[in-house]
């Protein structure tokens, strides 16, 4: 009979374990339905949604838009087409929507009418020569018009269609200013812009798209790189359109001021930091929405703010409320607004009225899971779309006087991908960190916990840094595919992330690896020693972080943290604090450092990584793509070569097709099968009684 040793013998079982034991996969997740916000009609009678799945049999991608029954909770297909690329309501049955084919131009789209309960008879409305989104319809009685957005040609201001624009014959782009590439794109001339058609009752379907913003613009709507419809809002009697743009006299790459423009004066409302969601009153007498005070930091808190078109006052709303929203809503007698906020670990929904006895109070009616999507019914319900750790988006209704939240389609129940999640547990724990200052963070126990065993850790950091573990669906960085594979999951809410207030969020400013670290290495404290804990095996823990959380598992390589974990996982971290300036937006360390690197060297080095390589020792995952802009791929390749070079167990993993984020499914599938298997591997190795060992080389 064969021998084998313990790791090989490993590696023969590995597969038929998973296969026996996983209740939701890596595949589940990526396979599973993924939905976007339901919206209503006027009635409130049927709402729309958009789901797309992706098989991993065929190797393909399925786009379904569907119509949910607001009573029954009932479903049914209204396109089962990826050329359909958005819906929108014009009525209780009448829908516009964008089709990105277009037979009669290359590159082209076209905008269809058709009724919702018998799609297949349409009618073409809009022949557009160029591709289009965002789409927000203007009725008016009989005339029908729309608002787009596309990109715009520089000089004249046309829609840009790169299948029908002039070709080139050079890859070469040069520049003589700041901003060179953002995100995951080199910048180049085109912008985004608003586009309409003439407002038309006719049969005449060739529309020339004309821009709103008007040719030569310097204005940019939405806001790239992830701004849509959000960005932009019609006034009820369609004449203005309010939208974002970055101030066109300050260069991005050093400015995060967002403003307020409207269509007719091209005037804007503010005037100081970053600005978002605006959004009309439904009597159009204001425009609400959200501002942060401080131009260059991204994570200042949104306070709310209410222009009155009449007067152009301004007047700020809940002054003293330590909350950062995200998303405003108006209610329909337009004295009071419906508010997203992060709040202790949630996504929760509030109400507070502007005018009247209630102004200025703040009432919450949604605390548990995280609020995506709300609109108001004609019956004063309200529909929502949320979502948690245990299950992706679903739909409800929201009775705002008991607060009462009614299911109407609820994913785990339907999906049968998601159908263990219903026995997954989330539980919120707290501890004393840096300062004395509680610190708060989220535990997911597997479906099959049972506290009389031991379970290994999957102990995750975060990035932002100005950000937060929610509890909130995430089909990247997703709690219960790493329990259900095994592991209890520790998510903390070190300082400087969200929800917690405005001081914990600025706490981290020149502190990178202080008072974050120091909360990390308190919450393993913590757990560590309560009884309450000791289901957890601490000898077969593991650490993994992205972005500011890959920085921070580079950190704790060289910090006594570090010994504490068999194995660590870095996705798209920092190397080097000294590297900042290959990034995009230098606003960010330059704001997260306290200045620019030739004015503060010592705030740059003082948490840097790579003066702490000679600590390096655990064994360690490195994951860095190609088109990550804001964090360039030498930064792993670096952090790799110097484990191999310490003789530090190591694998590297690349994808050149994607960015800061791994979306594409296969190479998510990939991704997961990666970082699954290696901290399987050292966390069932030293189960078995091997030894990592430190040496040069391959292990």
């Amino acid at each position: 009979m064969p021998s084998f040793s313990p790791s090989i013998l490993l590696a023969l079982l590995l597969p038929f374990s998973q296969t026996v034991m996983a209740r939701f996969t890596p595949k589940d997740l990526l396979s599973a339905p993924r939905r976007g916000e339901a919206v209503p009609n006027k009635a409130g009678t049927l709402a729309i949604f958009h789901s797309s799945t992706y098989s991993f049999d065929s190797h393909s991608k399925t786009s379904t838009w569907s119509l949910l029954n607001l009573d029954t909770g009932a479903t049914s297909v209204l396109f089962n087409d990826t050329a359909v690329q958005e819906v929108a309501w014009l009525n209780d049955d009448s829908i516009l929507y964008i089709n990105e084919t277009n037979p009669d131009v290359k590159g082209g789209s076209q905008l269809w009418l058709s009724n919702c309960h018998n799609p297949d008879t349409k009618k073409l409305f809009a022949s557009l020569n160029a591709p289009v989104s965002n789409l927000k319809p203007v009725v008016r009685g009989e005339y029908l018009n729309f608002v787009v957005s596309a990109l715009s040609t520089p000089s004249t201001g046309e829609a840009y269609n790169a299948e029908t624009a002039p070709k080139k014959y050079t890859s070469g782009l040069s520049y003589e200013s700041l901003f060179v590439r953002h995100w995951d794109s080199y910048i180049k001339p085109q912008r985004s812009s608003l586009f309409t058609g003439p407002e038309s009752n006719s049969d005449a379907v060739h529309k020339q798209l004309m821009n709103l913003l008007g040719s030569g613009s310097k204005l940019e709507t939405p806001v790239a790189p992830f701004g849509g419809a959000e960005d932009f809002t019609i006034s009820p009697d369609g004449d203005t359109v309010a939208f974002l743009s970055k101030s066109p006299d300050l260069n991005p790459a050093n400015n995060t001021q967002t403003l307020v423009y409207t269509k007719d004066t091209d005037g804007n409302l503010i005037a100081q930091g970053a600005s978002s969601s605006p959004v009309y009153s439904p009597d159009g007498k204001y425009i609400a929405y959200l501002q942060m005070y401080q131009n260059g930091y991204e994570s200042d808190q949104n306070k709310i703010f209410l222009y009155e078109i009449s007067s152009s006052k301004t007047t700020l709303l809940l002054k003293d409320w330590d909350n950062s929203p995200s998303k405003l809503v108006w209610a329909p007698d337009s004295a009071a607004l419906y508010i997203v906020a992060e709040n202790n670990g949630r996504g929760k929904l509030f109400k507070t009225g502007i005018v009247g006895a209630n102004s200025g109070d703040v009432e919450e009616l949604i605390s548990e899971n995280s609020v995506n999507g709300v609109h108001i019914l004609p019956t004063g319900k309200l529909l929502i779309s949320k979502n948690s750790l245990t299950s992706s988006t679903g739909y409800f209704t929201l009775d705002p006087s008991s607060k009462t939240v009614t299911p109407l389609l609820s994913p785990v129940k339907v999906d049968k991908e998601l159908s263990s999640l219903e026995k997954v547990t989330v539980e919120d724990f707290s501890f004393k960190g840096a300062d004395d200052v509680e610190v708060h963070g989220l535990i997911t126990k597997p479906s099959n916990f049972d506290a009389k065993k031991k379970w290994k850790m999957a102990f995750f950091i975060h990035g932002g840094p100005q950000g937060a573990w929610t509890d909130s669906w995430s089909t990247r960085w997703n709690p219960a595919v790493f329990a259900e594979h095994g592991y209890v999951v520790v998510a903390v809410n070190p300082t400087g992330s969200t929800g917690y207030g405005q001081k914990f969020v600025d706490g981290i400013q020149g502190q990178w690896g202080g008072r974050p670290y120091i909360d990390l290495e308190k919450a393993f404290e913590y757990l560590e020693k309560s009884d309450k804990y000791s289901y957890i095996d601490f000898d077969n823990s593991v650490a993994l972080g992205a972005s500011y959380g890959g920085y921070m598992i580079n950190y704790i390589q060289g910090k006594p943290l570090g010994r504490k974990f068999k194995a660590l996982v870095c996705h798209d971290g920092v190397f080097s604090t000294l590297n900042q300036y290959s990034s995009e937006e230098l606003y960010f360390p330059q704001h997260d450092f306290e200045g620019k690197i030739w004015e503060n060297r010592a705030g740059y080095s003082k948490w840097d990584p790579a003066a702490l390589v000679t600590n390096w020792a655990t064994p360690q995952l490195v994951i860095h793509n190609e088109l990550d802009y804001r964090l360039p791929v030498s930064e792993g390749l670096a952090v790799f070569n110097i484990l191999q070079e310490l003789g530090v167990p190591s694998k590297f993993l690349t994808f050149p097709d994607e960015n800061h984020w791994v979306l594409k499914p296969e190479n998510s599938l990939f991704w997961h099968e990666t970082v699954l298997e290696w901290i399987d591997r050292w966390t069932t190795a030293e189960k078995k009684g091997e030894k990592v060992v430190r040496v040069r080389g391959e292990l």
